[in-house]
């Protein structure tokens, strides 16, 4: 009897990791066709006038950061619209209400994600999409799953293996050279665009960070629960504080908010908001099955889906340090989650 408990055991115990190695991977293919959207968006109005209006008083730096603000300001409201649909078909309302009123304990958790996955991460990503380009930008967070790791491990317990460790470390040499190669060839012109740069770190770092705060949420909570009240606080980050601030300062914030709403700008960022609203509900769900370091690990493989369908929609071919770095990052996250399920049956220390 206590063979076959045994057995059943790790049975399930094999089936909760696949699932979590399958929703993990669902959210790299959905958070690779985002940089699609994302890359386009720059390129039509109103955000493109913007950026020129903008640009004409204050300079090509500020124009991108303001306009970058924006963008993932409506960024967040398209997830939070295509969440909000998916909450009413899985009837999750009442189960969003009860996590809202647990602040303490839970929604407080998910609200600080929110300060670093959107002001900080997904505001960095769009900078470097729209200074450097969207396969740096995919690539350039690559670097993520490194400091979600560590905190994860700092925080609660939740172990690094030797093999965890040997594919940081081969994540962190395909970091410095996504970097490091570009850096390099553009001191040599003298025309480092350093926002970029600058957006792909805090996309890396904002991610790593978020992930592991949720992880802590996620204790408590559903996935799909915890996610929509991450948005939530987006939101009122954006469009109650942000938003306002800049145009108090002067910058015609509301006169192209208003204009985003021509079809096609409302079609990207509609399409932006589905595959992102998905991508983060799969990697939310994957981090209770199988741990924030390995979710993070299997999610990187979305810099290689990016490169792929930038390739394939637009021809863009990276520098080659990028596919190499790229190359380094993926090989890392694949020894970071190769290891037994036996190895991940008990995730915290």
């Amino acid at each position: 009897m206590g063979i076959d408990l045994k057995a059943l055991k790790e049975q399930e115990n094999r089936r909760r990791v696949s699932k979590g190695y399958m929703w993990a991977l669902f959210c790299a293919v959905f958070w690779g066709i985002w940089y699609l959207p994302g890359t386009v968006i720059w390129v039509l109005n109103p955000f493109d006038e913007m950026f020129g209006a903008i640009a004409e008083t204050n300079g090509d730096g500020v124009s991108l950061v303001v306009t970058a603000a924006l963008i993932t300001a409506f960024n967040a409201l398209t997830v939070m619209l295509a969440l909000m649909l998916w909450n009413g078909v899985l009837q999750k309302f009442g189960e969003l209400s009860r996590t809202l009123r647990e602040f303490s304990p839970c929604s407080k958790w998910f609200f600080l994600a929110s300060v670093f996955g959107g002001p900080i991460a997904i505001l960095g990503s769009f900078m470097a999409m729209g200074f450097i380009g969207g396969a740096f930008a995919a690539v350039a967070a690559l670097l993520y799953p490194v400091i979600g790791s560590i905190l994860a491990y700092y925080w609660y317990g939740e172990k690094i293996t030797k093999r965890a460790a040997a594919g940081i470390i081969v994540i962190i040499i395909g970091g410095i050279t996504i970097f490091g190669g570009g850096l390099i060839t553009e001191l040599g012109t003298g025309n480092v665009p350093w926002i970029g740069y600058l957006g792909g770190l805090m996309a890396a770092v904002g991610w790593g960070i978020e992930g592991a705060i949720a992880g802590k949420g996620l204790d408590i909570s559903e996935p799909d629960v915890g996610l929509t009240l991450r948005f939530l606080g987006e939101n009122i980050i954006w469009w109650i504080i942000i938003v306002p601030i800049l145009a108090i300062v002067g910058f015609p914030m509301y006169t192209y908010a208003l204009q985003a709403f021509e079809p096609m700008a409302l079609l990207v960022l509609i399409f932006a908001g589905i595959t992102f609203g998905f991508c983060y509900v799969s990697w939310y769900k994957s981090f209770p099955l199988i741990g924030v370091g390995r979710g993070q690990g299997i999610g990187n493989l979305y810099g290689f889906f990016a490169v792929i369908f930038i390739f394939l929609f637009f021809g863009d071919v990276p520098q080659w340090t990028i596919l190499l770095g790229g190359t380094l990052c993926i090989i890392g996250s694949f020894v970071m989650f190769t290891e037994e399920a036996a190895e991940i049956e008990t995730l915290r220390g």
